[in-house]
């Protein structure tokens, strides 16, 4: 007789949901204020609106942009909300924050597309390993969004996984 090799991961019903597809690919950009201080300190407004006026705002073309100061001043709010107004016409997006703050954002407006109705009643493992640094901040908001709609989330490799969720056997 002839040994058969099966492939029980394949015969599992398993499906694996890799974040790296989620990942954010689009090129980035970071507006700083600290730029645009009067001896890195202050922001004087006269001066800061004519340099908005004057900068070439094209080189944020279709890029996500965060806008920080990354200097130790004291920025007023208009001053963010004022660059903001002229980065929403040409950036593809703008968030508030330093470069790692505009990342977790992306990824979880990517995240937030995924048709979660296509995971209902199955058995999901989130990979856990990949060529890209995946931030808890990933796995924990695809954990929130799979949970109502699946019957079991794990984590890892379809062949060792760590369970995370299983819900519960309804009685009828």
């Amino acid at each position: 007789m002839e040994d058969v090799i099966v492939n029980k991961v394949a015969e599992s019903g398993l499906l694996t949901l890799d974040l790296e597809e989620y990942y954010p690919k689009e090129e980035s950009a970071v507006f700083d204020l600290k730029d645009h201080l009067f001896m890195g300190l202050i922001l004087k407004e006269k001066d800061y609106r004519e340099a908005l006026k004057n900068l070439d705002w094209n080189i944020y073309q279709n890029k996500n942009v965060c806008i920080t100061c990354s200097a130790d001043a004291v920025i007023p709010v208009w001053a963010y909300m004022l660059t903001a107004t002229y980065l929403q016409p040409v950036a593809k997006e703008v968030v508030f924050g330093n470069e790692d703050f505009l990342h977790r954002t992306l990824f979880l407006k990517n995240l937030s597309k995924i048709n979660i109705e296509e995971f209902t009643d199955k058995r999901v493992v989130i990979k856990g390993c990949g060529d890209k640094s995946i931030s808890e901040t990933a796995y924990v908001e695809i954990t929130k969004l799979l949970r109502p709609v699946v019957k079991s989330i794990m984590y890892g490799e379809p062949c060792s996984t760590v369970p995370i969720y299983k819900a519960p056997v309804i009685k009828k």
